[in-house]
């Protein structure tokens, strides 16, 4: 639309000065006769714009001219303001500069923008960190709005809830801090009954925005609420080690599967093999159970576990059950 083409002249200039009008032609994929009409529509509408003739000339505001308009709408106001999680930047030594930054941004937003992107900010985190034992989704995002309306308008939430373990449906009546997309996975950070809980956005048969306020507790905010929880999550003891090679082939695959699993150093040195059976690559693993560990056998034969011995049983046990599956013999 021209009106955004005109915006955006005023932004390129406002941040680069004098550009020549075939650089702004190129940059917004218009021709130069289209860059000089928009340049006499913004002065006829006030914009100090003026031309520089000869080989050094180009487009230019007056000197001083700044212009408060960011360009941003609401939509993008928001999208700016949905953050990582603080310890992704302090890991980069960025911590201070991220706030620095956004303080800047904030105060350049149109006013009517700034509430919901401060309210965002406060209600809507990315920690792109995978939990250990936990897989990548591979399955499509629920519906968020709810959850977001809930959180959003500080409203409770009405939640069917079927739990991971045990299947369990219970229904509960929470009080949102906001949402976190756990490295893919969306979950609810909310109380119930007065208690912080997580809660998997996938996991919810049906959502309900009440029209009652949120009863959140005094002083506590999402990031304050998500640190206590995923701490719980976190010092959860991962105690079974394991050792398993993997062929070179897919080792790239495995690492990425596993790279919540990966026990440092995460690889070890591969000690010398006979001839005819170099190619894999020996790694060290953590799981919290037994259980947790047996997805090692989704890799069939380019995987092996070479300890402990009771999970080699038990993969070769499952295995063998599997092959019986599949066995024409067997199943006459």
């Amino acid at each position: 639309m021209r009106s955004d083409r005109l915006l955006s002249i005023m932004l390129l200039l406002q941040t680069h000065g004098q550009l020549p009008a075939s650089d702004l032609a190129d940059r917004l994929e218009v021709s130069v006769r289209t860059i000089m009409r928009d340049v006499e529509a913004l002065s006829a509408a006030g914009v100090p714009v003026y031309t520089v003739r000869g080989p050094q000339g180009g487009i230019a505001l007056l000197p001083g001219y700044r212009t408060d308009v960011t360009g941003l709408t609401a939509d993008e106001s928001r999208a700016l303001f949905v953050l990582l999680s603080d310890s992704a930047h302090a890991d980069l030594g960025l911590g201070q500069a991220l706030g620095s930054a956004l303080r800047k941004v904030m105060a350049a937003l149109p006013a009517p923008h700034r509430p919901d992107a401060d309210l965002v900010s406060r209600r809507i985190l990315i920690d792109p960190v995978r939990w250990r034992g936990t897989p990548r989704p591979d399955h499509p995002a629920p519906d968020l709005a709810p959850f977001q309306q809930a959180a959003l308008t500080d409203r409770r939430l009405r939640l069917c809830y079927r739990h991971g373990r045990d299947n369990r449906v219970g229904t509960y009546t929470v009080d949102p801090y906001g949402l976190v997309n756990k490295a893919g996975v969306w979950y609810l950070v909310a109380d119930h009954d007065g208690e912080a809980r997580l809660f998997r956005t996938d996991r919810a048969l049906s959502a309900t925005v009440l029209d009652q306020p949120a009863r959140r507790r005094d002083g506590q905010e999402l990031t304050d609420v998500w640190q206590t929880l995923r701490r719980r999550i976190d010092d959860i003891p991962a105690p079974l080690a394991v050792t398993a090679r993997v062929r070179n082939e897919i080792l790239a695959k495995f690492l990425r599967i596993h790279e919540a699993d990966l026990a440092p150093p995460a690889l070890a040195e591969s000690p010398p093999e006979p001839e005819g059976e170099r190619g894999w690559t020996k790694v060290e693993l953590r799981f919290r159970s037994l259980a947790a560990a047996q997805t090692l056998l989704a890799f069939g034969p380019d995987a092996e576990v070479l300890t402990p011995e009771d999970l080699r049983q038990a993969l070769a046990r499952k295995a063998a059950a599997t092959a019986a599956l599949y066995n024409p013999r067997q199943n006459t």
